[in-house]
């Protein structure tokens, strides 16, 4: 017997997280930035103002859009988006496109406009990925009809992501999918055979370049070259252990004043936890804990194997985003570049999170009864 859909409002707790986070990001980022924005631009307000008109403009276009448009529509753009991704990445490549920012090439520009293809390919990586999974159904456990398929497809990603280089990204995409395979039933024996497949090339990726390996040095031990490539990761720990517990007050970080790298972007958490202190900065952590707890209770109740697999998608990309992100201050995990979802500078970055976020909300307006 097949199961009806039951419609209803969305899960406002969920909403209002969104929503909070977002407006806190703002608050963030104007506090984070405002020395550099002053020293380069003679007006502190300079990256937050940007953040709001365009990041913020283009997010609540696409929040809307994804929030109103029912979540099954997605299922037939999936393909035709996943190729645009692919088409994005590949122009990071093409000169006078591309835009390069500290030795990689993860930017593509048309007039003021700057785009980063990587946030858009994991959303799109997610829809397509949601509407594979469904539409193998019985076969989900065979080997050639989805793990191989699977696996091309992941390996084309993988391989214009390594070449910018980007190894945040990656192991982010990589998490993301492994959970959306392992919910929609593929085998044991095929997930640790793609761990441990994974595990190797990711050896072998990192000691195709130095900086890469010395970062998992740093990362076992910190202390190493405090000036040089443990820099960054040794200022993000002094901000952390600057603020105490109850931080030294908003707008008042020492270290966002030209010591620590990216303070508004990818260092964001630091600069949070040195201003407002453990005790806020676990707080805000527990709100993206709420996030999950609700983004994978619609994915149990969605009405269909497409809502389940892209709800899973979307929370499980909010977490490990916030993991990799957080972890790589905290010195839990090795740094890498990649924004904390919805707080960090970068238009791209929070609209996409806008827009997946939206849709995550229009999927909890249909359940089904357990």
């Amino acid at each position: 017997m097949s199961k009806v859909a039951i419609k209803h409002s969305s899960d406002h707790l969920l909403l209002l997280v969104i929503l909070g986070l977002t407006l806190f990001g703002f608050v963030m980022v104007g506090s984070a930035s405002a020395v550099v924005a002053e020293r380069f631009h003679d007006d502190q307000f300079f990256f937050v103002r940007h953040q709001v008109l365009f990041g913020g403009s283009f997010g609540l276009i696409a929040f809307l859009t994804g929030f109103l448009v029912p979540y099954r529509h997605w299922r037939w753009l999936a393909l035709p988006g996943f190729i645009l991704s692919l088409f994005l990445l590949v122009l990071v490549f093409v000169p006078g496109i591309s835009q390069e920012y500290g030795g990689a090439s993860r930017w593509i520009g048309f007039g003021p406009i700057t785009i980063q293809p990587t946030e858009i390919t994991k959303l799109a990586f997610i829809l397509y990925l949601a509407a594979l999974l469904e539409k193998k159904g019985e076969d989900i456990k065979d080997l050639r009809k989805s793990v191989i398929p699977f696996l091309v497809i992941s390996s084309i990603i993988g391989v214009l992501i390594i070449l910018q280089p980007d190894m945040g990204t990656l192991l982010s995409i990589a998490l993301i999918a492994a959970t959306m395979v392992f919910v929609a039933g593929f085998r044991i024996w095929h997930l640790a055979m793609m761990f441990f497949g994974g595990l190797s090339l990711f050896a072998v990726f990192l000691n195709t370049a130095k900086y890469r390996l010395d970062r998992i040095v740093v990362y076992l031990h910190p202390e190493l070259d405090p000036q040089g490539i443990g820099y960054q990761i040794n200022q993000a720990l002094l901000a952390v252990g600057t603020g105490g517990l109850w931080g030294l007050g908003l707008g008042y970080s020492r270290q966002k004043y030209q010591y620590l790298p990216e303070p508004a972007g990818d260092s964001v958490f630091a600069i949070i936890a040195e201003e407002l202190g453990m005790v806020r900065s676990s707080f805000l952590l527990m709100v993206y804990a709420t996030i999950g707890w609700r983004g994978f209770a619609i994915a149990r109740q969605a009405p269909d194997a497409f809502g389940r697999l892209l709800a899973t998608g979307i929370t499980s990309w909010i977490l490990v985003q916030t993991f990799i992100n957080v972890g790589s201050i905290l010195g839990i995990s090795p740094l890498t570049g990649i924004p904390l979802p919805f707080i960090s500078y970068g238009g791209s970055a929070l609209g996409m999170i806008l827009f997946a976020s939206g849709v995550l909300l229009n999927i909890s307006k249909y359940t089904v009864d357990d």
